[in-house]
């Protein structure tokens, strides 16, 4: 068993990652100070808001689309050649081709943002806003190891840098590192009191044991601040559909996800887990309507594909060639961050249970988030090896996930093993 078998969560964390909706996307800057956008907010219960040191500490930076953000990119752009060794210039745009990479979910950008920063990205003592922004591609990119090696040294010289805390449990909780993600989660609670440091902790105790009453708390503490920052809400709405669609309230995720839409930011993740909620919920028509204009990035073409599959649609195998290709492309380029969506692909659209098993435990050595243990109870039971997914079922009795959807692909995984 897994715990108290009520539900989950499937979380967003890693989605760049996912999408991600993470940290860049909730942040303000200026001049190399990271804060977080609830700074602008109430705080959670009687604490206090975070001051900002001066009247012109706080920028708001949100992702918008890529054609909203030429002309900031070419403003920052032209500012940066006329002054290329100007570290403050080149993290501002750097920072906006980020917010560009996961409002789209286009990796180029990223590139672009890494390529910015080449001058600075060797330094022996660099700045801290860079470590900052080396540790956020580190993580897009699945170099978790790295992502935590800058974000230590970060915090060895500025232990109060709540950005960094709130980056460490985000690949923490990817990992499903709770007591550690939990540790920083705390840490940020005493820096920033805010509906942040609750995403934060809920988010991590609801993957650990905690599901239905950490639910409950994050949408008490959303509910208690109407007038929060947009780009705040639309994360945490989706946390909290993701939430509900785990503990099978699939009325609530429908309405969460609905809310989170209506607010009409531009969030690739958002279309890509609430168009995984559709297939789940046997509607491919509205996943085929939702992605029909976001093919261009893989993650919403495997999905189209998915819901394409389930009415035999004729453009499914051209959809199908387009994804081969692009997963071997990945593969040349030594890329490991679309392994989870190739796993999928490979296992339901193919329809190579042995080859999407491999795909899943490799995946599962990087990450493990709910999305990561499905796939791999998916496949161990399609090529009928139970033993293939004793990792996964030892971590779920560890981490005491609660999701009813996992869990009953472990009974159904446990019958074949009985049998």
């Amino acid at each position: 068993m897994i715990g108290t078998v009520a539900g989950g969560i499937e979380s967003q964390w890693s989605r760049a990652m996912c999408v991600f909706i993470d940290l860049s996307s909730l942040l303000l800057r200026r001049s190399g100070a990271i804060l977080l956008a609830a700074a602008l907010a109430p705080g959670v219960g009687a604490a206090e808001p975070y001051t900002p040191r001066d009247d012109a500490e706080v920028l708001e930076r949100l992702p918008v689309t890529v054609t909203a953000e030429k002309s900031t990119l070419r403003r920052l752009r032209s500012a940066l050649e006329h002054d290329p060794g100007n570290f403050e210039r080149a993290a501002k745009l750097a920072w906006r081709y980020i917010a560009v990479s996961r409002a789209e979910s286009d990796p180029r950008y990223r590139g672009y943002a890494q390529a910015v920063l080449a001058r600075w990205w060797n330094l022996d003592h660099p700045p801290l806003e860079l470590l900052v922004l080396r540790a956020t591609l580190y993580q897009a990119r699945h170099d978790f190891d790295h992502a935590l090696a800058d974000l230590s040294r970060l915090l060895s010289r500025d232990p109060r840098n709540a950005q960094a805390w709130l980056t460490r449990a985000v690949i923490l909780q990817v990992r499903g590192e709770y007591a550690d993600a939990k540790s920083s989660c705390s840490r940020l609670r005493v820096l920033v009191k805010s509906l942040v440091s609750a995403a934060c902790i809920y988010s991590v105790a609801g993957r650990n044991g905690n599901g239905r009453d950490s639910y409950r708390r994050l949408r008490l503490a959303l509910q208690a601040r109407p007038n929060s920052d947009a780009r705040l809400r639309l994360w945490i709405l989706t946390i909290l559909a993701e939430m509900a669609a785990g503990l099978g309230e699939t009325a609530a995720a429908e309405s969460y996800f609905r809310q989170a839409l209506a607010l009409r930011m531009r969030d690739a993740y958002l279309l890509n887990a609430y168009a995984d909620f559709l297939l789940d919920r046997g509607n491919p028509a509205k996943v085929i309507d939702l992605m029909a204009a976001e093919a261009r990035a893989d993650g919403s073409l495997l999905r189209l594909a998915l819901a394409e599959q389930r009415v035999d649609a004729p453009e499914l195998g051209d959809h199908i060639a387009a994804l081969e290709a692009r997963f071997a492309a990945s593969r040349r380029r030594g890329d490991a961050i679309h392994l989870r969506e190739e796993a999928r692909f490979t296992l339901h659209l193919l329809q190579q249970p042995q080859r999407a098993l491999e795909l899943a435990i490799k995946n599962w050595r990087v990450q493990r988030e709910p999305w990561d243990a499905r796939l791999v109870l998916e496949a161990a039971i399609a090529v009928q090896t139970p033993s293939a997914a004793a990792p996964v079922l030892q971590w779920l009795r560890r981490s005491r996930l609660e999701n009813v959807r996992i869990q009953a692909l472990v009974e159904q995984l446990q019958a074949k093993g009985r049998s």
